[in-house]
C-alpha cells in the first residue's frame, strides 16, 4: 500500500492561486446508492481538492448490492452539458466512466479531441450485470472511439483481460504489460491495472506502458466485499493529474488515498461496503499508517501525449 501522503485539499492559509481548485470534467451516470458513479467522483474529485464538472450520463437502478438496470440520456443532451461548462470553466483533466451507449462515447470522443490538450482518464468498470449484446457494442464503441483520446486507461485486472485479450489462450494470466500492449494498440500510452492476484493474500497494482512496468505496489486483500472502488481511484488520479501531479506521483497518491478509503469503509445498507471518501475529516489515528508503493520510477517531465485522433 502506498506511503505517499494522504492528499487533502488546500488550506485556507494557503496563496489564493494555489488554493484555486483544479477543474475536473467527469462524465458518468448518476448511482442512488452512493457507491460509485457521479457520487463517488464527485466526493473523490474534491476530497483531493479539485472542483467536479459532472455531466450527467445516465442513471442507474441500483443499491449497494446489485445494479439492476441502467437509464440513458442521449447524447444531444450529454453534449450540451460538457460543452455548456467547457465555454465557461479552464478543464485541467477529464475523466470517462460508465456513459451508457456508444452514441453517448461518440459525442464525449468528439468533444474531447476538441479539447486534445487536456488530459483524459478512461475508466472500463466490469459490466457482467448488463445484457451481453450492449456490453459487446459499448467495448467495440468504447475501443474504436476512446481509447484513441485516452491519456491513461484504469481498469481491473479480470475486466481488462476480458476485454482487450479475449483470445488469450496461455496458461498464465496475462501481465499488466500484456494489457498494456494490447491497450497500445488502440492508441493508449498508459494503463494502471488493479487487483492482480499476489501470494500471501495481497493484490497487486500496476501502472504500465507496452515498452515497460513504471511502478507497482500490494495492497493487503480486505476481507469485504467493496462498490465504487474503481470510480474512486480513476477520479481520483484524474484530479491529481489536473493539480499537476506527474503520472507516477498521481498514481501513487490516488492508490495511497484509494487503501485509506477501503480501511475506513462502511456499509451503510444491506449489500456491499463503500469507500469512506472523506475519512479525512474524521479525528486522525496517529498509529494508522500505510506501506510503501514499490519500485515506483517517478515519471520525470513526464508530458500527456495529446489525444488528436479526430472523428
Amino acid at each position: 500500500m502506498p506511503n505517499s501522503p494522504t492528499p487533502l485539499p488546500p488550506t485556507a492559509g494557503e496563496d489564493a492561486s494555489n488554493a484555486l481548485p483544479a477543474c475536473v470534467l467527469v462524465f458518468n451516470a448518476s448511482d442512488p446508492s452512493g457507491a460509485g458513479g457521479l457520487t463517488g467522483d464527485i466526493t473523490s474529485i474534491a476530497a483531493v481538492g479539485g472542483h467536479p464538472l459532472a455531466v450527467v450520463t445516465g442513471a442507474y437502478a441500483r443499491d449497494t448490492a446489485e445494479v439492476f438496470d441502467h437509464f440513458c440520456f442521449d447524447d444531444e443532451a450529454i453534449a450540451e452539458q460538457a460543452r455548456a461548462v467547457l465555454e465557461d470553466l479552464p478543464v485541467q483533466a477529464i475523466k470517462v466512466g460508465f456513459v451508457g451507449s456508444p452514441e453517448n462515447l461518440s459525442a464525449i470522443a468528439e468533444i474531447s479531441t476538441d479539447y486534445a490538450e487536456v488530459p483524459l482518464v478512461a475508466y472500463m468498470p466490469n459490466l457482467s450485470w448488463w445484457h451481453d449484446d450492449r456490453v459487446d457494442q459499448y467495448h467495440d464503441a468504447f475501443r474504436e472511439l476512446l481509447l484513441p483520446q485516452a491519456s491513461v486507461l484504469v481498469g481491473n485486472h479480470s475486466t481488462l483481460w476480458r476485454w482487450l485479450l479475449p483470445e488469450w489462450n496461455s496458461t498464465r494470466s496475462p501481465s499488466a504489460r500484456d494489457i498494456a500492449k494490447a491497450a497500445a494498440e488502440h492508441g493508449v500510452p498508459y494503463v494502471l491495472v488493479t487487483g492482480i492476484p499476489a501470494a500471501e493474500q495481497h493484490l497487486e497494482n500496476v501502472l504500465a506502458s507496452a515498452q515497460a512496468v513504471l511502478g507497482s505496489g500490494k495492497f493487503e486483500l480486505f476481507d469485504a466485499t467493496f462498490a465504487g472502488a474503481g470510480d474512486t481511484l480513476s477520479a481520483t488520479l484524474a484530479a491529481l493529474i489536473a493539480n499537476g501531479s506527474d503520472l507516477g506521483e498521481a498514481t501513487s497518491e490516488a492508490l495511497a488515498y484509494l487503501d485509506r478509503c477501503l480501511d475506513h469503509g462502511f456499509r451503510p445498507g444491506m449489500g456491499h461496503v463503500l469507500p469512506d471518501r472523506m475519512f479525512w475529516a474524521e479525528s486522525v489515528d496517529e498509529d494508522d499508517s500505510a506501506t510503501p508503493f514499490e519500485d515506483t520510477q517517478p515519471l520525470e517531465g513526464f508530458v500527456m501525449p495529446p489525444h488528436d485522433t479526430q472523428h
